[in-house]
């Protein structure tokens, strides 16, 4: 009996073993889902829309970050008061960041419709912000050609590593 069990053990043990081979070959065999390109959003307000456009742009730019997950920053369009006070509420919430600081290995983003705007909570945002104190962060700017060289600038001695991805 003691022989037949071990013998049982082992062939099902095998069996396991071949099964789980088989799988993981048909799995390397399986084509490669590619992500449909999102296109970027004509309506400024819809921002659903902008969320996955942008979205598609982070997962594309993370290399070099050891964080687990980025921490993205939308910048609402619009010259009414609810635009502006959205705008002003993000403004506190990163300068409060940009104050505490960020751990090395992380990445901020920041993107909207209206490019300037997002490059102008940026340029005031890190206005605060001590020298070398972003070193190993990376800031993805989502914007216009325009506003890119005025980020740069804006984050330079924050010691940040500076991505750019034209929209």
């Amino acid at each position: 009996m003691r022989k037949f069990v071990l013998a049982a053990s082992v062939a099902l043990t095998a069996a396991l073993a071949l099964t789980a081979c088989n799988k993981s070959e048909d799995a390397d065999k399986a084509p490669v889902a590619q992500e449909a390109a999102v296109a970027k959003p004509t309506n400024a307000s819809d921002t659903k829309a902008w969320s996955q456009y942008f979205g598609q742009i982070v997962r594309k730019n993370m290399q070099g970050m050891t964080a687990d997950r980025p921490f993205p920053y939308f910048v609402p369009a619009g010259d009414d008061d609810d635009g502006k006070d959205k705008r002003d509420r993000q403004l506190e919430n990163v300068q409060g960041t940009v104050a505490r600081g960020v751990t090395p290995g992380n990445m901020l983003v920041f993107g909207g419709p209206e490019s300037a705007k997002t490059a102008d909570l940026i340029v005031e945002a890190f206005k605060g912000a001590q020298p070398g104190s972003f070193k190993g962060v990376i800031v993805l700017f989502i914007g216009d050609q325009a506003d890119q060289q005025r980020v740069t600038d804006a984050l330079a001695a924050s010691g940040a590593t500076v991505r750019f991805v034209a929209m």
